[in-house]
């Protein structure tokens, strides 16, 4: 049986969300053992056994839609067709239409809104945090602020995420107040608080319910797994639908 997160937040009985962890599938080491990824070199039967699991187990409506992600700001609606995209983020206003990103380190955002309407996930690296993809996706959601419900699903934390100058100045440049998440450890390098600079960007947009954000997929190698420490690793998936 997988292990799975399920999100700590209140929303609507019709919005499912969950979090994979590594934990219950078939791949072997060093994907050990539910990579839900096909592009990291694992055995191709493993990852489709790994699907099969998360679908069984979630009682998953439909087949999800899997992204092509590139650290982009592209943000696609949820149809069949826009399988295998280029983009980094999926939303729908369509009941059983599975959204999902897949991260190891980078930031996975889960968002709903109190109607339990619409939803979206979001892959949320450095990059795609700087470049504005949560603030894309929410333009092209054209949801009320206020109403926006938010998760911060499992991601490097402060603790371990070290990054160079220019991370920072991408960041500081874009939103004075994002100082406050990088800490100084050597000449040119910070750590990062991912989970703080996302807040920041949301509550830039006037949206205040954000959940989550108490993981960290570096220093809980049982659990999850982490580029940056592993390198060749698998990927979690972060899923969010309307019943």
């Amino acid at each position: 049986m997988p292990d799975m997160i399920i999100p700590n937040w209140q929303v609507p009985n019709n919005v499912k969300a969950y979090t994979t962890t590594r934990k219950g599938g078939v791949s072997i080491a060093p994907y050990d053992s539910f990579n839900l990824a096909d592009h990291v070199d694992d055995n191709p039967e493993h990852v489709k056994i790994n699907r099969q699991l998360l679908k069984t187990n979630l009682h998953l409506p439909n087949e999800p839609i899997w992204l092509k992600q590139v650290h982009s700001t592209t943000s696609v609606i949820a149809n069949q067709e826009n399988t295998g995209q280029c983009a980094d983020a999926v939303y729908s206003y369509e009941k059983n239409t599975v959204c999902v990103v897949m991260t190891a380190d980078c930031l996975p955002v889960l968002l709903t809104n109190q109607q339990g309407n619409m939803v979206a996930a979001i892959h949320a690296g450095w990059r795609g945090l700087a470049g504005g993809i949560l603030e894309t996706t929410l333009q092209q959601l054209n949801v009320i602020s206020e109403d926006v419900i938010v998760w911060l699903g499992p991601a490097i934390s402060g603790k371990a995420f070290e990054v160079g100058d220019e991370v920072r100045t991408a960041f500081i440049d874009f939103l004075p107040q994002a100082e406050h998440a990088f800490i100084p450890t050597r000449a040119g390098h910070w750590l990062a608080d991912l989970y703080l600079l996302a807040k920041q960007r949301l509550n830039q947009q006037g949206i205040t319910q954000i959940y989550g954000g108490e993981f960290c997929t570096y220093t809980d190698e049982s659990r999850f797994y982490s580029y940056r420490r592993d390198k060749q690793t698998g990927r979690m998936a972060s899923l969010i639908w309307l019943t």
